[in-house]
C-alpha cells in the first residue's frame, strides 16, 4: 500500500458525544460520524457517564466515519483518541465499577465538570504540597487527586474493589490493545505526575491518604508520550471498531490538548478551545509559572515544550444554560419557551440573525453586567467556589430581553478570555493571536466578540475540525507515517479564516471587562462577611 492509500482516524470524546474522523496524511478529512452519549446528574455538581456505553458509541462512529470516508478498513493503518479529563473505575476483572452514590457499576465514570470533591480539594490545597507549583499553585476538583479521595472516603466498597483507574483517553487505548500506558498529557497535567522528573511523587500521594493507589497495578508507572505506539487493535477491538488488526494505536490525549495540536500552536499564540468548557493553551520553551493558570507541564502537549493550561469551567454549558432561563417570551400566541420548536443550534442562529439585521453594537449591553463563574472560576482565579452574578435584570419578557442577556453572555465569557491571557503576559508570555478551534467557532458573534475583547487576530484552522485532526496526528505517528508532532503538524495543519479584532470598539471592552472584575472582587468581600 502506498502512502497515498494510508489514512489516519481520530476519535474524539467529548462531554455530551464521541466523534470519529479519517483523514489523509495531508490533513483533510474524508469522513466523519458522532452519536451521542449519555450522562447522568443525579444532584448538583454531580456528572456521571458509562464506559460501556462510551465504547459502543466509539465503534458505532468509527465504523460510521470509514464508511463514509470510502475507503476500507485495510487502509487504516493509525488511530488515536482523545476525551475529556474524566476518570473511569473499572474492577479486578476489567468491569465497570460504580462511582455513584447508587451503587449502580454502569455509572463508572466521574465526569471532569463533576465537583463533588470539593472538600477533598480544599484539604489538598491546604497542604503546600510541592506538586501545587506545577497547577498554578491551587488543584482544581476537575483533576482527578480529590476525585479519588472522593470515591476512597465516600465509597470505601469501590476503593477495595478497584482494579484500575483511568483517565478517559487513556481507557480508550486499553479496550483497543489490551494495554495499560498511560499518557504523558493526562498524567501530568490531571494526575500531578512529574513529567519533567518522568515520576509521580509519592510522598504526595501519601499525603492525601492515597498511598495505596498505585497497589496492584490500579494505575502504573508506564507514562508514554502522546502519539507513541501502544500497539494495534486487538482482534476483538478492530471486530468493534471496523478495522484491522494491522492498525497501529497511539497513546493518546485529552480533548483540548488534541485542539491545541490541531490548530498549530506555537510560544506567539494561544490556543483556544471552546465547547462545554474553553481551555485556554500557550507553550514556551521554558517553564513559566502563571498563579491560577494550570501548569507549567512539561511535553504534556508539544514534546519538550512547557504548557500553560488556562481555561473557563462552563462557557458553551453556560450559553445553553442562559438560553434556558431566558428563553420564556411573550409573543402573540402569548408566552411560549423558544426551545419548544427548536433545538439549541438553531436558535444560536436565530439570535445571531436577529442582532445583525437590528444592527445592534456591543455597546448594547451597557446596563447588562454578568459574571460568569455559574460553575466556579478555573483560571485565573482558580475559585471553585465563585458564583456567577447577573446585574440589570427587569421584568420584560420580549425576545429583545433573550437577546441581550445571549449577547451579554458571550461577551461576558470573551472577558474570561481576556483575564486568562492578561496573567499569563504578567509572567512573561507574549500572546499575538489566537488560534482557535470547537464549537464556539462555528459561532460568528461569539468569535469577533473575542476578538474584540481581547483585541487580538482569532486564526481558525482550514480543517474546522481541528480537535478530530489532533487525534488523527497522533495516530499518524503511531504508524510511523511521520517522525514526531511536529512532523505531522506541519504536513497535517493548514491555516484558514483570520477574524480581525474591532479598534473602534476597544474602548467600551476595556470598561465592561473592567466591570466584570469589580463584580469578581465584590463577591469576595461579600463572602468573607
Amino acid at each position: 500500500m502506498g502512502e497515498r492509500d494510508q489514512v489516519v482516524a481520530g476519535v474524539d470524546v467529548g462531554t455530551g458525544s464521541v466523534r470519529a474522523g479519517v483523514f489523509t496524511l495531508a490533513g483533510t478529512m474524508l469522513g466523519t460520524a458522532t452519536s451521542d452519549i449519555r450522562e447522568g446528574n443525579p444532584r448538583a455538581d454531580y456528572y456521571e457517564q458509562s464506559s460501556r456505553n462510551i465504547w459502543e458509541e466509539t465503534g458505532k462512529v468509527v465504523r460510521e466515519a470509514v464508511k463514509a470516508s470510502g475507503r476500507s478498513a485495510s487502509e487504516v493503518t493509525g488511530l488515536s483518541f482523545d476525551a475529556t479529563c474524566s476518570l473511569v473505575a473499572l474492577d479486578r476483572g476489567g468491569k465497570p465499577l460504580t462511582i455513584s452514590e447508587s451503587g449502580d457499576p454502569d455509572w463508572n465514570i466521574i465526569v471532569w465538570r463533576d465537583h463533588r470533591a470539593l472538600d477533598q480539594v480544599n484539604r489538598i490545597n491546604a497542604g503546600g504540597y510541592d506538586v501545587l507549583q506545577y497547577v498554578g499553585g491551587v488543584m482544581s476538583p476537575e483533576q482527578e487527586p480529590p476525585k479519588l479521595m472522593w470515591l476512597k472516603e465516600h465509597l470505601p466498597d469501590t476503593w477495595m474493589s478497584a482494579g484500575k483507574f483511568f483517565d478517559l483517553t487513556d481507557y480508550l487505548v486499553y479496550e483497543a490493545t489490551g494495554r495499560d500506558i498511560r499518557s504523558l498529557c493526562t498524567n501530568v497535567c490531571k494526575w500531578a505526575y512529574l513529567g519533567h522528573e518522568s515520576r509521580w511523587d509519592r510522598d504526595f500521594y501519601a499525603g492525601i491518604g492515597l498511598e495505596d493507589l498505585f497497589d496492584d497495578g490500579k494505575v502504573t508507572d508506564d507514562v508514554a508520550p502522546m502519539g507513541a505506539h501502544a500497539g494495534n487493535l486487538t482482534s476483538v477491538a478492530a471486530k468493534h471498531l471496523g478495522l484491522t488488526t494491522d492498525t497501529a494505536v497511539g497513546v493518546g490525549i485529552i480533548d483540548a490538548h488534541a485542539g491545541g495540536i490541531g490548530v498549530g500552536v506555537d510560544t506567539s499564540t494561544l490556543a483556544l478551545i471552546g465547547g462545554t468548557s474553553s481551555c485556554h493553551m500557550a507553550v514556551a520553551k521554558e517553564s513559566c509559572f502563571v498563579g491560577g493558570v494550570w501548569g507549567p507541564y512539561y511535553s504534556a502537549m508539544i514534546p519538550e515544550f512547557w504548557l500553560n493550561e488556562g481555561g473557563q469551567s462552563a462557557t458553551g454549558a453556560l450559553l445553553d444554560h442562559m438560553i434556558e432561563r431566558f428563553g420564556t417570551i411573550r409573543d402573540e400566541d402569548g408566552l411560549r419557551h423558544v426551545l419548544d420548536d427548536r433545538d439549541m443550534n438553531t436558535v444560536y442562529g436565530d439570535l445571531n440573525a436577529f442582532i445583525t439585521k437590528k444592527g445592534i453594537g456591543p455597546e448594547w449591553t451597557r446596563d447588562v453586567h454578568i459574571l460568569p463563574y455559574f460553575h466556579g472560576n478555573r483560571s485565573p482565579n482558580a475559585d471553585p467556589n465563585a458564583r456567577g452574578i447577573i446585574d440589570g435584570l427587569s421584568l420584560d419578557l420580549t425576545y429583545d430581553t433573550l437577546a441581550l442577556m445571549y449577547h451579554a453572555t458571550i461577551q461576558a465569557v470573551a472577558y474570561g478570555t481576556r483575564h486568562i491571557i492578561d496573567a499569563m503576559e504578567a509572567e512573561g508570555y507574549r500572546i499575538e493571536q489566537i488560534n482557535a478551534c470547537g464549537g464556539g467557532t462555528k459561532n460568528a458573534l461569539w468569535i469577533q466578540e473575542h476578538a474584540d475583547a481581547t483585541q487580538r487576530p482569532i486564526h481558525l484552522p482550514k480543517e474546522p475540525e481541528a480537535v478530530l485532526l489532533g487525534s488523527a496526528i497522533l495516530g499518524a505517528v503511531a504508524a510511523g507515517a511521520f517522525p514526531s508532532i511536529p512532523d505531522a503538524m506541519r504536513q497535517m495543519c493548514h491555516a484558514g479564516e483570520v477574524v480581525e479584532p474591532n479598534i473602534d470598539t476597544k474602548a467600551y471592552h476595556d470598561w465592561k471587562y473592567g466591570r466584570q472584575l469589580e463584580m469578581y472582587a465584590q463577591q469576595l468581600e461579600r463572602r468573607k462577611s
